[in-house]
């Protein structure tokens, strides 16, 4: 079964297209697309809110096995603070 709809893959193109012309902007900004896979992005997102066949964006949130395990222990200076005893 396929991933993506037929409706998407056009999206995709027109977008890929625009932005081989130079006439592809991308948000509030309107600043001009240059990169490849930022054109994607913009074909992908226009066909979700068109209704077409397109999978669900990938999670931001990091797995809990790739993230670096950091230690909470701080490592003292070797300085004592001075007690403020007024």
């Amino acid at each position: 079964m396929a991933k993506y709809g037929k409706k998407a893959q056009a999206k995709v193109k027109r977008a890929m297209e625009e932005r081989k012309r130079g006439t592809l902007k991308s948000g509030k900004s309107k600043k001009k697309v240059t990169s490849r896979k930022q054109a994607i992005a913009i074909g992908l997102s226009e066909a979700r809110r068109a209704g077409a066949k397109v999978p669900k964006k990938a999670s931001s949130r990091k797995k809990a096995s790739s993230r670096k395990k950091t230690s909470t222990k701080r490592k003292s200076t070797g300085r004592k603070k001075k007690s403020s005893s007024s």
